[in-house]
Protein backbone atom coordinates (compact mmCIF):
# COMPACT_ATOMS: atom_id res chain seq x y z
CA UNK A 1 0.00 0.00 0.00
CA UNK A 2 1.48 3.17 -1.11
CA UNK A 3 0.34 6.42 0.34
CA UNK A 4 -0.45 9.22 -2.01
CA UNK A 5 0.58 12.76 -1.00
CA UNK A 6 -2.39 14.90 -0.04
CA UNK A 7 -3.44 17.29 -2.78
CA UNK A 8 -3.66 20.98 -1.80
CA UNK A 9 -7.16 22.49 -1.70
CA UNK A 10 -6.06 25.37 -3.91
CA UNK A 11 -3.72 25.69 -6.87
CA UNK A 12 -0.09 26.43 -5.99
CA UNK A 13 0.85 30.11 -5.93
CA UNK A 14 -2.51 31.35 -4.62
CA UNK A 15 -3.22 32.67 -1.14
CA UNK A 16 -0.79 33.09 1.73
CA UNK A 17 1.98 30.53 2.31
CA UNK A 18 1.66 28.23 5.33
CA UNK A 19 -1.98 29.21 5.80
CA UNK A 20 -3.83 26.70 8.01
CA UNK A 21 -6.78 24.99 6.37
CA UNK A 22 -10.19 26.23 7.34
CA UNK A 23 -12.72 28.90 6.35
CA UNK A 24 -10.27 31.79 6.75
CA UNK A 25 -7.49 30.00 4.90
CA UNK A 26 -9.46 29.07 1.79
CA UNK A 27 -8.75 31.16 -1.22
CA UNK A 28 -11.57 33.26 -2.52
CA UNK A 29 -11.80 34.88 -5.95
CA UNK A 30 -8.49 36.11 -7.28
CA UNK A 31 -6.53 34.13 -4.69
CA UNK A 32 -7.29 36.32 -1.68
CA UNK A 33 -8.16 34.47 1.51
CA UNK A 34 -11.74 34.68 2.69
CA UNK A 35 -12.62 36.13 6.05
CA UNK A 36 -9.62 38.44 6.39
CA UNK A 37 -6.85 38.23 8.96
CA UNK A 38 -7.53 36.53 12.24
CA UNK A 39 -7.30 38.53 15.44
CA UNK A 40 -5.31 37.04 18.29
CA UNK A 41 -7.51 35.56 20.97
CA UNK A 42 -8.03 37.66 24.05
CA UNK A 43 -8.19 41.00 22.22
CA UNK A 44 -6.49 44.17 23.36
CA UNK A 45 -5.28 44.05 26.91
CA UNK A 46 -5.22 47.14 29.13
CA UNK A 47 -1.58 48.00 29.98
CA UNK A 48 -0.66 47.90 33.65
CA UNK A 49 -1.03 51.30 35.23
CA UNK A 50 -4.59 51.79 34.01
CA UNK A 51 -4.45 54.27 31.13
CA UNK A 52 -7.73 56.15 31.15
CA UNK A 53 -9.17 57.64 27.99
CA UNK A 54 -9.60 61.44 28.11
CA UNK A 55 -13.03 61.04 26.48
CA UNK A 56 -16.07 60.60 28.65
CA UNK A 57 -18.13 59.83 25.54
CA UNK A 58 -17.38 58.06 22.32
CA UNK A 59 -14.92 60.00 20.11
CA UNK A 60 -16.67 62.00 17.42
CA UNK A 61 -19.83 62.44 19.48
CA UNK A 62 -20.39 65.91 20.88
CA UNK A 63 -23.25 66.74 23.19
CA UNK A 64 -25.04 70.01 22.57
CA UNK A 65 -23.82 72.80 24.82
CA UNK A 66 -26.67 75.20 25.69
CA UNK A 67 -24.14 78.01 26.24
CA UNK A 68 -22.71 77.59 22.73
CA UNK A 69 -25.38 76.40 20.27
CA UNK A 70 -23.04 76.90 17.31
CA UNK A 71 -19.85 75.59 18.93
CA UNK A 72 -16.68 77.40 19.86
CA UNK A 73 -14.22 79.55 17.91
CA UNK A 74 -10.49 78.63 17.73
CA UNK A 75 -9.85 80.59 20.94
CA UNK A 76 -12.44 78.60 22.89
CA UNK A 77 -15.08 81.34 23.01
CA UNK A 78 -18.72 80.36 22.36
CA UNK A 79 -20.12 81.38 18.97
CA UNK A 80 -23.48 83.12 18.64
CA UNK A 81 -26.35 82.24 16.35
CA UNK A 82 -26.28 85.85 15.08
CA UNK A 83 -24.11 86.99 12.16
CA UNK A 84 -21.84 90.02 12.27
CA UNK A 85 -22.41 90.63 8.54
CA UNK A 86 -26.18 90.82 8.97
CA UNK A 87 -25.76 93.07 12.02
CA UNK A 88 -23.36 95.37 10.14
CA UNK A 89 -25.56 95.70 7.05
CA UNK A 90 -28.65 96.35 9.18
CA UNK A 91 -26.72 98.97 11.14
CA UNK A 92 -25.46 100.69 7.97
CA UNK A 93 -28.87 100.92 6.31
CA UNK A 94 -31.25 101.10 9.29
CA UNK A 95 -28.86 102.27 12.01
CA UNK A 96 -30.77 105.48 12.71
CA UNK A 97 -33.51 103.19 14.08
CA UNK A 98 -31.00 100.98 15.97
CA UNK A 99 -32.06 97.86 14.08
CA UNK A 100 -28.55 96.32 14.10
CA UNK A 101 -28.39 96.62 17.88
CA UNK A 102 -31.85 95.15 18.30
CA UNK A 103 -30.79 92.23 16.07
CA UNK A 104 -27.87 91.23 18.32
CA UNK A 105 -30.00 91.67 21.45
CA UNK A 106 -28.61 94.96 22.79
CA UNK A 107 -32.00 96.54 23.41
CA UNK A 108 -30.68 99.44 25.53
CA UNK A 109 -28.24 100.56 22.83
CA UNK A 110 -30.94 100.10 20.20
CA UNK A 111 -33.31 102.39 22.09
CA UNK A 112 -30.52 104.98 22.54
CA UNK A 113 -29.83 104.93 18.78
CA UNK A 114 -33.55 105.15 18.06
CA UNK A 115 -33.98 108.22 20.30
CA UNK A 116 -30.90 110.02 18.88
CA UNK A 117 -31.54 108.98 15.26
CA UNK A 118 -28.36 106.94 15.34
CA UNK A 119 -26.30 109.80 16.76
CA UNK A 120 -27.36 111.91 13.76
CA UNK A 121 -26.14 109.09 11.53
CA UNK A 122 -22.52 109.18 12.67
CA UNK A 123 -22.93 106.66 15.47
CA UNK A 124 -24.88 104.31 13.21
CA UNK A 125 -22.28 104.54 10.40
CA UNK A 126 -19.31 103.90 12.68
CA UNK A 127 -21.16 101.15 14.52
CA UNK A 128 -22.06 99.41 11.23
CA UNK A 129 -18.44 99.52 10.03
CA UNK A 130 -17.24 98.20 13.37
CA UNK A 131 -19.66 95.27 13.17
CA UNK A 132 -18.29 94.36 9.74
CA UNK A 133 -14.54 94.62 10.44
CA UNK A 134 -14.27 93.57 14.10
CA UNK A 135 -13.83 89.95 15.17
CA UNK A 136 -14.61 90.58 18.83
CA UNK A 137 -18.23 91.78 18.64
CA UNK A 138 -20.59 89.88 20.90
CA UNK A 139 -24.33 89.44 21.22
CA UNK A 140 -26.36 90.13 24.36
CA UNK A 141 -25.30 86.79 25.92
CA UNK A 142 -21.58 87.57 25.41
CA UNK A 143 -21.07 85.07 22.56
CA UNK A 144 -18.88 86.00 19.57
CA UNK A 145 -20.85 86.87 16.42
CA UNK A 146 -20.42 84.49 13.49
CA UNK A 147 -18.54 85.77 10.46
Amino acid sequence: MSEQPQQPSQPPGYGYPNQPPGPTGQAGPYGYPQGGPQQPSGGYQQPPGGYQSPYQQAPGYYAADPNAPYGYDPYGRPVSDKSKIVAGVLQLFLGSFGIGRFYVGNVGMGIAQLLTCGGLGFWALIDGIMFLVSNDRTDAQGRILRG
